[in-house]
């Protein structure tokens, strides 16, 4: 089964201009803790719940004056629309994430695969993702 026919094809890229406060709501009204980062449809990072924690609240920096750019994760790993899902799962397990961009051959953002939706591909997908996902989180709590 190829990324295409399972990814949620429904995503916003978020301008990396946008005020970490205006993020952070974006993310509670969503229920979600990543907002992809581009422009002109291009990824240029991703913007977690945890970077905007770490790199900003920390260290006590204002959410209204304080842009995305500024604290985003950059160097993002994706998976394109006509890979299959199990190659999905293994760069999701490989660097530890939970949802992944999804990029086409002309690197454009089409969509957001998660591990949910690779619960609905055939074969161990899924479970090959949050293995992997699960093992590395063991090795950092020791």
């Amino acid at each position: 089964m190829q990324v295409r026919e399972i990814m949620r094809p429904d995503v916003e890229i978020t301008d990396p201009n946008m005020s970490i406060g205006d993020a952070a709501r974006k993310m509670r009204a969503d229920n979600i803790g990543s907002l992809p980062v581009g422009e002109n449809n291009r990824l240029i990072g991703m913007v977690t719940d945890r970077d905007i924690v770490v790199r900003a609240v920390a260290d006590n920096r204002a959410a209204g004056n304080t842009a995305v750019r500024e604290v985003m994760s950059e160097g993002v790993s994706y998976c394109f629309d006509d890979d299959d899902a199990e190659a999905a799962a293994q760069v999701m397990a490989k660097h530890q994430v939970r949802r992944l961009p999804v990029l086409n051959r002309d690197k454009r953002m089409v969509g957001v695969i998660a591990l949910a939706d690779l619960g609905r591909s055939k074969g161990g997908a899924a479970q090959d993702a949050l293995q992997g996902i699960s093992e590395m989180t063991d090795k950092e709590r020791r």
